[in-house]
């Protein structure tokens, strides 16, 4: 069956492909599909992100469609980057400078305080026009400095475990993450 990705991120098209292909789905990116999808990502949550993203392309397409809004919550930082997450730090900034950025703002906080957790909420649209929302959460800690060479994103400084989801492979990564955890969540709804 066919899925449309709400997004043309190849690191999240490949974690959606990895994680949904063992259920039949043939997953495409909106691109891929045909559609130019531009949605205005103001929501205050995650949720909210999410279901407009699903929302906007499944009146485009007319078929089954999954949309996610994701990102990092620090605690040290009153849950920032949070919805801001592909934002933080001011516009023009790669996942590096993003990284490099939310290091500065933490460069005083000790190890015992950089509790983070990445939060994936999936807006799921079937065929029929049913909507089901969920949210997964992944707990660890921020590093003092970028280690690893895989993923994308925050990864090089999240630490679950004892290293980075950088340092982690792929396979691992999609066993824990937050993205995964929601997936989980979705599969049992759908159910």
């Amino acid at each position: 069956m066919k899925l449309v990705i709400a997004s043309n991120n190849k690191g999240k098209i490949k974690e959606f492909t990895e994680l949904l292909k063992p259920l039949g789905y043939e997953v495409v990116s909106q691109r891929e599909a045909g559609f130019e999808l531009d949605v205005v990502e103001d929501g205050e949550t995650f949720e909210e992100n999410s279901a407009k993203k699903a929302r906007a392309l499944f009146e485009l397409s007319k078929t089954a469609v999954l949309a996610d809004d994701s990102g990092l919550e620090v605690d040290a930082l009153n849950n920032a980057p949070g919805v801001y997450s592909a934002r933080y730090g001011g516009e023009g900034l790669d996942d590096k400078g993003r990284t490099d950025y939310l290091l500065s703002q933490m460069k005083d906080i000790p190890e015992e305080n950089r509790q983070a957790r990445f939060v994936c909420t999936i807006h799921f649209i079937k065929e029929n026009g049913e909507e089901i929302s969920v949210r997964g959460e992944c707990k660890g800690k921020i590093g003092f400095a970028p280690k690893g060479e895989n993923g994308f994103g925050y990864d090089p400084v999240f630490v679950y475990g004892d290293k980075t989801f950088a340092e982690h492979s792929a396979e691992f990564k999609n066993s824990v993450s937050h993205r995964a955890e929601a997936l989980k969540l979705l599969v049992n709804k759908l159910r």
